[in-house]
């Protein structure tokens, strides 16, 4: 039966449901998909309408309960009498290198299922990705008789069965753990929830040309809703891919970390071969002088950095239209500073705000890699709106295909395309040292925010003239060990700092060992807002980072990651009571037992290399 209702014109294109083996009754068409390790399953069915919803399932239990997913389209055709046609499933296998990662190689098992569906004459594709632990899903719109659609409403939701928290938050705010039933404001992805028992993080992947989607609160007590933050509706002609929607589920805080790639596995490969000059790195900021510039360059060339940057203000004031950001300031001599850091193996990377980036972004890029910049910060560009977002993977793009590196701040936050453009280093959508965040905050980041993707959280370690009180709410060694903990290709140390003051050198030692990419990762021990504990390798050798919340932490782990053939010599750095760092080395093996002892707001980094 066709349901016409003209004055209010809707499609409501696909509700994927998954299905309880009690409900199956009530449904016409029933299609089920099971991960590759069979403890996630997804059953996707119409109703007696020919609605279609979904339900999930993970380790036998009902995870997900039944809920409506799909978009309502205006001045398109009407009816929930959707007829799924041609189902195809399929197993793929994906192994692919990822030297910017966290770990070497990224493996990908799914299970794929495709429905071909129509709602009179109306045709769409449900794409189904089920991997293990975690489901994704995206709706593709084929070329239709019709060009121009409008998207009015996602209807997107997630049901669960009972009570969940869920960790509030909006790019670079605090964390506020709500209960679904009280949430009275939207929350960025990716979400983290857990209910005691279970750990959920909902994300999305591969926004290209969509818009700024958030979760709030849905019609049910324990239900939530994708929503449109910015735009009104979101537009598109012809072919049509909405983002990923994903949800993964996990018994551990912890073992959420095992999603951190999930993004780029459902972003597509890079067309091009990568330019030979991106390279992964530490970065100090500089004052917007020649002799400044200079300075940061003997800084990082001691202490192993790769880039230098020169941020908002060497063209002149940001926010001005007359600023021209192929024009250096009279007092910064960019072609002197360039040629010194070329010498000792430093880059130089400019700034360029979202004013000057949308007037001269194609006249800029080649006239940057004529100069010898290695790399770009866009500042306060439109990570809301789908005009901005379309605008920014373009953008995006070019900077990629001119071979510089690529570093977003402000609003934007990572959706797996740093795989397509691997210059994407790094991005802010974080609350970091600019903003003073507490050992809470710290705390939650791993198991929230950096699910995503890489963070640029703009680190302001303190010197003997500096302690940037206003910006640090923990100790020296929580900062050291963050450094570990969270995940930038490029990461920004020293943020405030003039490069001749920090003469600490033993304090600031580490910042001289610690990479940013890895080969292999592992998250050891922790709980959310109370306490971290990463282990990274980097060749042979091993870095660890702990981190407390505001209560002291206790614990013993066990260094089961090392090789059982080597023999390792471990340098801890850590609190020394005193406001200082103290070291001390230790000879350690696998399988050896470690004490972590941590005051509250306190940290430790260590180096554990073979003998």
């Amino acid at each position: 039966m066709k349901i016409f209702t003209p004055r209010f014109s809707q499609l409501f294109l696909l509700l994927l449901l998954f299905n309880r083996f009690n409900s199956f009754a009530q449904h016409k068409a029933t299609y089920q998909v099971y991960s590759p390790d069979k403890y996630t399953a997804a059953t996707f069915s119409t109703d007696s309408e020919g609605t279609l919803k979904y339900m999930v399932s993970y380790d036998g239990k009902t995870v997900v309960d039944w809920s409506d997913l799909g978009l309502k389209l205006q001045d398109a055709v009407t009816g929930k009498n959707i007829v799924i046609g041609k189902v195809v499933q399929k197993k793929y296998v994906e192994k692919f290198k990822w030297q910017f990662g966290e770990r070497e190689f990224i493996e990908s098992r799914f299970q794929e299922m495709i429905l071909s569906c129509s709602s009179e004459d109306f045709k769409f594709d449900v794409t189904i990705r089920l991997f293990n632990g975690s489901l994704a899903f995206k709706y593709v719109i084929p070329k239709q008789k019709k060009t121009d659609f409008v998207i009015e409403k996602e209807l997107t939701a997630f049901n669960f069965p009972d009570p969940y928290l869920l960790y509030q938050y909006h790019h670079e705010s605090v964390f506020t753990p709500t209960m679904i039933d009280s949430l009275r404001t939207n929350s960025d992805f990716p979400v983290t929830l857990s209910n005691g028992n279970l750990f959920l993080m909902i994300g999305e992947a591969n926004n290209t040309s969509y818009t700024k989607a958030e979760l709030q609160k849905g019609e049910g007590s324990n239900s939530l809703v994708v929503s449109f933050a910015q735009d009104k509706n979101v537009k598109f002609s012809e072919a049509f891919d909405t983002p990923w929607r994903t949800i993964s589920f996990s018994k551990s805080a912890i073992g959420l970390h095992q999603y951190s790639d999930l993004f780029l596995k459902l972003s597509p490969a890079p067309s091009l071969k990568l330019a030979a000059g991106i390279k992964p790195g530490k970065l100090i900021r500089s004052d917007l002088n020649t002799q400044a510039g200079l300075d940061c360059i003997d800084l990082a060339h001691k202490m192993n950095f790769k880039y230098i940057m020169f941020d908002a203000g060497w063209y002149g004031p940001e926010r001005s239209v007359s600023s021209d950001p192929r024009l250096p300031i009279e007092k910064l001599d960019l072609k002197k500073v360039i040629k010194y850091g070329e010498d000792r193996g430093v880059g130089v990377l400019l700034y360029v705000n979202y004013i000057a980036l949308q007037n001269h972004l194609d006249e800029i890029l080649p006239l940057y890699k004529k100069w010898g910049i290695a790399g770009m910060k866009f500042g306060f560009v439109d990570g809301f709106t789908q005009k901005g977002l379309t605008w920014l993977s373009g953008a995006i793009k070019k900077v990629n295909d001119y071979g510089l590196v690529l570093n977003i701040h402000d609003n934007y936050k990572p959706t797996g395309l740093s795989r397509t453009y691997p210059s994407l280093f790094s991005q802010e959508g974080i609350r970091g040292d600019e903003n003073g965040p507490d050992a809470f905050h710290n705390t939650t980041l791993p198991y929230t925010r950096f699910l995503a993707g890489a963070a640029d959280f703009t680190f302001c370690f303190p010197n003997p003239k500096n302690n940037f009180t206003k910006n640090l709410k923990v100790s020296k060694a929580q900062q050291l060990a963050l450094t570990v903990v969270y995940y930038s290709p490029l990461q920004a140390i020293f943020w405030y700092g003039k490069p001749n003051d920090y003469t600490n050198e033993n304090e600031i030692e580490f910042f001289k060992y610690v990479p940013t990419v890895w080969d292999e990762t592992h998250y050891v021990s922790g709980e959310i807002g109370k306490s971290v504990c990463v282990a990274r390798r980097s060749a042979a050798t091993w870095y660890l980072g702990n981190a407390a919340g505001l209560t002291d932490w206790k614990q013993t782990i066990k260094l089961d990651f090392l090789d059982a053939k080597k023999r390792y010599n471990a340098t801890v750095y850590e609190d020394d009571g005193n406001g200082g760092i103290s070291k001390r080395s230790l000879r350690v093996k696998k399988g050896d037992v470690f004490s972590i002892e941590i005051k509250a707001k306190g940290g430790q980094a260590m180096i554990i290399s073979p003998v």
